[in-house]
């Protein structure tokens, strides 16, 4: 795709991976983009680079702004492979003597990941990059989402060059916000979801510094999706809203199963809870990826989870799943467990100690039953129904 215009003198180089599903179990079935960003300036300088896979297209859009050799600066906001993995590839196409800009944590990454000696320009928070006409100023922002993050703010045009936040896997030919409409918030969702949410306090703190700050902000480049200028304010918001975490009357049935028992139990549960007036749907772990199933426990008040015991331990989809949960610690959660054993039965005490490690307040001992459920048991399941909906949110 070639470089777009986002501002006077700024150009959008970056490339678009149509055919990604997978990053680090995040599901990408729309693709993503990577996102860099060139600015014509006295100074001319490139705002991240691209995956590797992808060093020839970033090369070839700047090429049809500019001569890389021309680039005076490069910024590094990220040193996560696919926004630094061309960056041998441009530094040796631009002259390895130019200067690299990053943050002090960034310095020490890029130099464990790359052999070469570049010439690191480690900058404090709140320092300045002058450009010429205009003035980069760089934002510390620790653990969004790794110890290097920072973000790269241009004053003049109260651009804000987000690298990680604010971000989307989503490969289209829209650049914009004003183009895809509110058909890319469910990406934007997903994205914190499976990747910012246990930074979530850190967000609300960035936000508050910010307003303080009085950073006016026109723009939102990230590093991967769609560029935020008609409202950014819409995004940020959402992180807000997002990172606050309160829970809806909503609860989400997560399950698998291996004779449809436990698939009956889930079901009978989610019916239960639908007459109190919860919003509930079981999601079957070998339909639904997790990742998709997290972006459900974001806004959910209780999370109820089912499995068969197999080999005295809990179903692979299940143990996956609660791994993968744990990792990114949605907090203020209602838990309950359910399942179905055959001999031995262990499931549901292991979901139980999980849930309660993950400081989710388990109102039940859970609910198993042994081989097929019969009516006694599926009075169970719903009066387990009954006891997540009294305890959940009235809306």
């Amino acid at each position: 795709m070639d470089p777009i215009g986002i501002a006077d003198g700024i150009f959008w180089v970056g490339a678009i991976d149509w055919n990604i599903r997978d990053f680090h179990g995040y599901s990408t079935y729309q693709g993503t983009t990577y996102n860099a960003y060139l600015i014509m300036d006295e100074k001319i300088t490139l705002i991240d680079t691209v995956k590797r896979e992808f060093a020839d297209e970033l090369i070839s859009n700047i090429s049809r702004v500019v001569d890389p050799k021309k680039i005076d600066y490069v910024i590094s906001n990220h040193t996560e492979m696919d926004h630094s993995g061309s960056l041998p590839r441009v530094m040796h196409k631009i002259g390895e003597g130019k200067p690299l800009y990053c943050s002090k944590m960034g310095h020490k990454n890029l130099s464990k990941h790359f052999p070469q000696k570049w010439d690191y320009h480690p900058v404090e928070n709140g320092s300045e990059l002058t450009l010429g006409k205009r003035t980069l100023t760089f934002l510390e922002t620790r653990m969004l989402h790794w110890p290097d993050s920072m973000f790269t703010y241009a004053k003049e045009d109260k651009i804000l060059f987000s690298s990680d936040g604010f971000g989307q896997h989503y490969a289209g030919l829209e650049r914009f916000d004003d183009q895809t409409g509110d058909a890319i918030m469910p990406h934007a969702r997903k994205y914190f979801a499976n990747i910012l949410l246990p930074y979530a306090p850190l967000i609300l703190k960035l936000v508050d510094k910010v307003t303080e700050m009085g950073l006016a902000i026109d723009m939102i480049c990230p590093d991967h999706g769609i560029i935020w200028r008609k409202d950014p304010a819409k995004i940020i918001n959402a992180y807000v809203e997002w990172s606050q975490q309160k829970p809806k009357r909503k609860a989400v049935v997560v399950y698998d199963t291996m004779w449809h028992s436990t698939e009956t139990m889930a079901e009978a549960i989610v019916h239960a809870l639908g007459e109190q007036g919860v919003d509930a749907r079981p999601l079957h772990l070998r339909t639904n990826h997790r990742s998709d199933i997290i972006t459900e426990v974001l806004d959910a008040g209780a999370v109820i989870i089912g499995s068969p015991t197999l080999n005295n331990g809990l179903f692979p989809t299940v143990s996956d799943f609660l791994t993968y949960m744990k990792g990114l610690r949605p907090k203020d959660k209602i838990g309950a467990a359910f399942g179905s054993y055959g001999w031995s039965g262990e499931a549901v005490n292991l979901i139980a100690r999980e849930l309660e490690e993950m400081k989710y307040h388990v109102i039940d001992p859970g609910v198993k039953i042994q081989y097929v459920p019969d009516d006694k048991t599926l009075d169970a399941c719903r009066e387990l129904a009954k006891k997540v909906a009294d305890a959940l949110p009235a809306e």
